[in-house]
């Protein structure tokens, strides 16, 4: 597919001089990558509107300005020298506005480049700020953004109550298929906790389901420093579930999550495994590489790396499903499952809280192949599908 030209939110937002705004005191919850094609940031796009009242920002996990690299690691707030206004942390001292946080504010402007995968937390950042201002009685303004991975195909488990965390707030699967503001909408008709809030989406001009990034001619933007492309973000639904495992997925290189690997692995055997399952839309190439920090750091990995051939048919679940089958297979004393704290959660493992229930690991130690696995998937996935067909804004 040629690239399109698709209008962001803010974009879109801007066009029509920023007319739902008019009137009100406005807090805008942003990170590096919520700017415009000519790469103009939200808060300078608002701050020039003369119909708007900045009065603050927010910034979720990776900090307002993009810097906080890894899991828990938090940020605190602080006075932007650039703009003079308040910066409040949602990944710090708490994950919610608080009501001094929203007491000068009409209204909560979101503007966040989600990845299209239920372990991304900037969607759980938007879900606690609905509930925040429902309780509050702050409107939230969402502008939406495309979907990387297209809005098409979903995959993976749905995630079960009692497993909820901050990588997964609410029922919905591994790779969602939604757009922000659609997950907004989902979660206004779907959740008690935010069905009151006064929610208004300004939705995208241009853009269709079956788009991938790369389609939209809008900027790929680092939305998190482990993201750089959108080759990192098309993996990433799959790729972070290695998170929960003691092998690397690829922190500390230049390609997070396409590469990875642990010590003990041989990549040609690793490589030669992966390959008898022909998996669409990859192909696999065994290296070795040296993370500079995280898992292994400073020791020689061997492993692979995940090359995409086919964005459209390549399915990042059950590539990784296929990962960690093979390394259950020829090296399973590799493959441990981490320990928590992992996301806040300090009982279960983290591995679960990913999956969203211990019924994805159980299946790999039980041995079956990555398309057995994802034949239980489809069940849940058929599920959410209708639950989610009234919230569908795109055809």
């Amino acid at each position: 597919m040629s690239a399109a030209t698709v209008l962001s939110g803010l974009e879109v937002l801007c066009r029509s001089d920023c007319t739902v705004l008019a009137g009100q005191r406005v807090g805008l919850l942003v990170h590096p990558a919520s700017v415009d094609r000519r790469l103009r940031h939200a808060t300078d796009l608002l701050l020039a509107a003369q119909q708007v009242d900045l009065r603050c920002l927010f910034g979720p996990q990776h900090g307002l300005r993009g810097e906080t690299q890894d899991n828990m690691v938090e940020w605190q707030g602080f006075r932007d020298p650039a703009t003079g206004l308040p910066a409040y942390s949602l990944y710090g001292d708490v994950r919610r506005p608080t009501a001094e946080m929203l007491a000068d504010i009409d209204t909560l402007v979101v503007d966040l480049q989600d990845v299209g995968a239920r372990y991304y937390t900037f969607i759980w950042t938007l879900l606690l700020c609905l509930e925040a201002c429902a309780r509050y009685g702050k409107r939230v303004v969402v502008l939406d953004r495309p979907n990387p991975l297209g809005g098409v195909q979903r995959e993976g488990t749905i995630l079960q109550p009692e497993y909820a965390s901050f990588v997964g707030l609410a029922p919905i699967p591994m790779r969602h298929g939604l757009t922000i503001g659609e997950l907004a909408r989902h979660f206004q008709t779907s959740l008690p906790q935010t069905a009151d809030v006064e929610l208004e989406v300004v939705w995208m001009d241009g853009w269709r389901r079956a788009m991938l990034f790369t389609d939209t001619g809008l900027p790929w933007i680092m939305p998190s420093p482990n993201l750089p492309t959108t080759d990192s973000a098309l993996v990433y639904p799959g790729a972070c579930l290695l998170e929960g495992t003691e092998l690397s997925e690829g922190r500390g290189t230049t390609r997070p999550f396409e590469i990875f690997g642990a010590p003990p692995i041989d990549p040609q055997r690793l490589v030669a495994r992966l390959r008898q399952w022909e998996l669409p839309g990859c192909r696999w190439r065994p290296l070795h590489f040296e993370p500079t920090f995280q898992k292994h750091a400073g020791r020689l990995c061997g492993g692979a790396q995940l090359h995409v051939t086919d964005r459209e048919t390549f399915r990042p679940v059950l590539a990784t499903t296929a990962i960690l089958c093979a390394v259950r297979d020829l090296w399973p004393d590799a493959l441990c499952w981490t320990e928590p704290p992992y996301e806040y959660e300090t009982q279960k493992l983290p591995i679960d809280i990913l999956a969203g229930g211990a019924g994805f690991r159980r299946d790999i130690e039980a041995g079956l192949s990555p398309f057995e696995i994802a034949a239980t998937w489809q069940a849940g996935l058929a599920g959410f599908a209708d639950e989610i067909a009234g919230s569908l804004h795109y055809g």
